[in-house]
């Protein structure tokens, strides 16, 4: 048992860290399990979605998780399951046209 004060707080805060990947490591296992059983369009995108919150969370390495999406788009890909398109990225809204600023006027000259 630690006997300092701040390794005592270093106990609380790796336990709530080790909870917290806990939690997402299950979900991550879960939607993996899920999408290998039946994959769907709705399974692939939650697969996804776990796997790019578990690298942003620093549960999985990037390079993980980077391999992990590609080798389930394949699976989908080989099961004929059709991608999704995500809402994430609304269609392309025109800005309005930046306005240009007044020309300035030559400084008077003093006579």
């Amino acid at each position: 048992m630690p006997i300092i004060k701040s390794a005592k707080k270093r106990v609380r805060v790796a336990r709530k860290a080790s909870v917290r990947n806990s939690k997402t490591k299950r979900s991550l296992k879960g939607a993996l399990k899920l999408f290998a059983k039946s994959p769907s369009s709705k399974s692939h995108s939650s697969t996804q979605s776990a796997i790019g919150k578990a690298a942003k969370k620093n549960v999985i390495h990037k390079n993980k998780a980077a391999r992990l999406q590609r080798q389930a788009a394949k699976r989908a890909k080989a099961a004929g399951v059709k991608p999704t398109k995500s809402a994430a990225k609304p269609a392309a809204a025109k800005k309005p046209a930046a306005k240009k600023p007044a020309a300035k006027k030559a400084p008077a000259k003093k006579k």
